[in-house]
């Protein structure tokens, strides 16, 4: 049985968004500034479940318009390129103190994270005409 396309989508975000939401509700709950609210690692999760879903669904439609799919694809490849070097640079910032300025991979994962949701939407859009 295929599930629809908004299914799909909403599936995706809610899968995606677990990491967040996970450590917003530990922040909330625990000791003022003992957490951050949010974290590199989980942004990088929502954005690798979107563009691993984004590639599954691409690779079971079945579409007449080719071009948009290789490009939907290798966009999504990109992403997941530039996910796993913004984790491989959190992970070296958390071994050496002040190598890496985690604030700014934090913004920066934020928009790639916003990005993806987008290019997910786009998708979604895409495959619903």
């Amino acid at each position: 049985m295929k599930l629809s396309t908004g299914k799909w989508l909403a599936y995706t975000f809610l899968v995606g968004l677990i990491p967040v939401l996970m450590r917003l509700l530990a922040w909330a709950v625990t000791t003022s500034g003992s957490l951050e609210p949010f974290a590199t690692q989980d942004l990088v999760a929502f954005g690798l479940v979107l563009h691993a879903s984004i590639i599954n669904e691409l690779e079971h439609a079945h579409l007449r318009d080719r071009g948009w799919k290789s490009v939907q694809n290798g966009t999504a490849i990109l992403f997941v390129t530039l996910y796993g070097a913004l984790y491989t640079l959190t992970m070296i910032g958390e071994q050496v103190g002040g190598l890496v300025n985690t604030k700014y991979i934090l913004n920066v994962s934020g928009l790639l994270a916003f990005a993806s949701a987008l290019l997910c939407l786009a998708t979604f859009h895409h495959l619903m005409r």
